[in-house]
């Protein structure tokens, strides 16, 4: 497990910081009741049937402002597949990026990589996009209505051909849950699983049935503005 610091996500990050303190956020998730700690058992389980069903050989995981790693650390150890997967894991918090690594590194997950880079940049999946299964979890909140398709549409450049992506986007006023579904499936992915509207933290899995298009380097794909700071209409 190794850590790397990209060119300017210090400044990136001491900026994002300032405003929140990430590692503390994800306490939320050690409370069992909550939607966010519901909402990561429920991705845990699709990361699990979505390793379940990769063919056999390697297997290549990324995940997109990952956190701690929960969605996919979760899952690894002890699984079946744990020593085929080698996955890179994008986030910009630098502590949360350490607490990553050394759940990794305590899994002997020697494959399982964390970057302390900007997820939002496409080149830090150069080497190992398109990727059997793509995690964009806490994300698609977070970011404008323009941004979202934007990402949606570099999955066509993230995700391998029969790859899937699992996302997720709360379902508060409005509910842009049935049009993220439909922008996938404009861009050639098929609609696999996505949770009830009765769950407030909705994820969705798509499969895609195309050929994955050429990585575009230098570009950015989305603006991390905060749910928070969002106007209701984006």
């Amino acid at each position: 497990m190794s850590v790397r610091i990209s060119a300017g996500a210090a400044r990136r990050a001491s900026r994002r910081l300032a405003c929140m303190d990430w590692r503390k956020w994800h306490d939320s998730y050690d409370a069992p009741e909550s939607p966010l700690a519901r909402r990561l058992l429920t991705v845990q389980e699709r990361v699990r049937i979505a390793l379940d069903d990769c063919r056999p050989g390697p297997v290549s995981v990324v995940s997109v402002c990952v956190g701690q790693g929960r969605d996919l650390l979760g899952v690894l150890p002890g699984h079946p597949r744990c020593q085929d997967v080698r996955a890179r894991l994008v986030e910009l918090d630098p502590k949360n990026v350490d607490l990553a690594a050394e759940a990794a590194r305590s899994a002997g997950l020697s494959k399982v990589e964390a970057v302390v880079a900007d997820a939002a940049l496409l080149d830090h999946y150069d080497g190992i996009a398109p990727a059997d299964i793509v995690l964009i979890c806490g994300v698609f909140g977070n970011i404008a209505d323009r941004d979202i398709e934007r990402t949606v549409n570099a999955c066509t450049q993230l995700c391998s051909a029969g790859g899937r992506v699992i996302w997720t986007r709360h379902r508060k006023d409005p509910d842009r849950v049935p049009l993220i579904c439909g922008w996938f499936e404009e861009r050639g992915f098929e609609r696999e699983w996505v949770t009830g509207r009765d769950r407030l933290q909705a994820v969705g899995v798509h499969r895609f049935g195309g050929r994955p298009m050429p990585l575009q380097r230098g570009t950015r794909i989305f603006d991390f503005v905060g749910h928070d700071k969002l106007r209701p209409t984006t």
